[in-house]
């Protein structure tokens, strides 16, 4: 299994994303600031791998403190979560994860700074165990959507590299092949990142499932002319209403999808369900750097001082999407239903 992100002696350890797939370097962390940039500039990406380092960077920024006392410990943890969670705004397993955290800092706090200190490193390493076991579920429960000769079109990534290990959309393909399936991929390439170009195409090479990349507008054309038979994208946060944020460029693929009568699914745990939010239109939406858009490698590609937009993610709305994969089950419509029975 690819390895994204783990905790190792008092460290944290990322694959630089940033330089897949040219190069495979494993960057070490030893401080929760270090993790916070390393979430911020994306060296790690993809909502579910976002929660675990956010998770074992606070354990970091704790395990690292000089407090010695749970009053003197109060302010410093309040001031590390809010910088995890001041990283990214639109992943919602961000949040999950800080909250999730803070539950186990209560929990603890009477028992002194050392028994924190503890639990917040244990609860860290369980996220990433549960992480890759919800993402295998996801897997054995989206692969019966799969059909038995498939080609599936993917946008961004959202395969190992996106979680602790094995993936939610690349997870469900993993488990399709894994049972017996003939599963070929289209990677839509996702400018301005190339999450599909560079990181899909790179997990399902080693993986040894054919894959072939499209660019991003060439995604209707496959799927007028009848060359996909499912669309399987992950998820940055969905909402009660079963409105899915995901990768800038997603939105396009699910009205193209449905023109051509082709099902679209979201695989996504339901650590990725913001149920306080009625619909997408509540979902915040990161702006990026204009530098993502404005060169490629460093190489400009567009004038100078011409303005540039870079909205990171959009949102699909629920009339789109086929059903929603979890590690609880699969939802279907209506989701305002279906996605809270989940959770019950």
């Amino acid at each position: 299994m690819i390895r994204t992100i783990e905790w190792e002696d008092g460290g944290v350890v990322m694959l630089d994303q940033r330089l897949l797939p040219g190069r495979e370097v494993y960057n070490t962390y030893r401080d929760h600031l270090g993790v916070a940039d390393a979430i911020r500039t994306m060296v790690v990406r993809g909502a579910p791998a976002i929660g675990v380092a956010a998770a074992m960077g606070i354990a970091l920024g704790v395990a690292a403190s000089r407090a010695k006392s749970p009053d003197d410990l109060d302010p410093e943890f309040e001031r590390i979560c809010s910088v995890m969670a001041g990283t990214r705004p639109t992943a919602v397993n961000l949040f999950w994860a800080v909250e999730r955290m803070r539950s186990v800092y209560r929990r603890t706090r009477a028992e002194g700074v050392n028994a924190i200190r503890a639990a917040l490193e244990g609860e860290a390493r369980a996220m990433h165990a549960e992480d890759i076991r919800c993402n295998q579920e996801m897997g054995r429960l989206g692969q019966k959507l799969i059909p038995g000769n498939a080609s599936v079109l993917t946008h961004c990534n959202a395969g190992a590299l996106a979680t602790a290990g094995y993936g939610t959309a690349l997870g469900v393909i993993r488990a399709a092949v894994a049972a017996g399936k003939n599963v070929r991929v289209y990677a839509d390439e996702t400018r301005p990142f190339l999450q599909g170009a560079r990181l899909t195409a790179w997990e399902l090479e080693k993986d040894k499932i054919p894959v072939t990349v499209i660019t991003d507008n060439m995604a209707g054309h496959f799927l007028q002319k009848g060359k996909i038979d499912c669309v399987i994208v992950g998820a940055d946060r969905i909402a009660a209403n079963g409105d899915v944020a995901n990768k800038i460029g997603t939105y396009s693929v699910a009205v193209l999808a449905r023109e051509n009568q082709v099902p679209f699914y979201v695989a996504a745990p339901v650590s990725t369900l913001d149920l306080s939010l009625p619909d997408g239109s509540h979902i915040p939406i990161e702006e990026r750097n204009p530098d993502e858009v404005r060169t490629l490698q460093g190489i400009p590609i567009t004038p100078e001082h011409v303005p540039v937009a870079n909205p990171a993610f959009d949102v699909t709305p629920h009339r789109y999407i086929s059903a929603i994969i979890t590690d609880r089950g699969v939802a279907r419509p209506p989701y305002s239903e279906t996605l809270r029975a989940l959770l019950a």
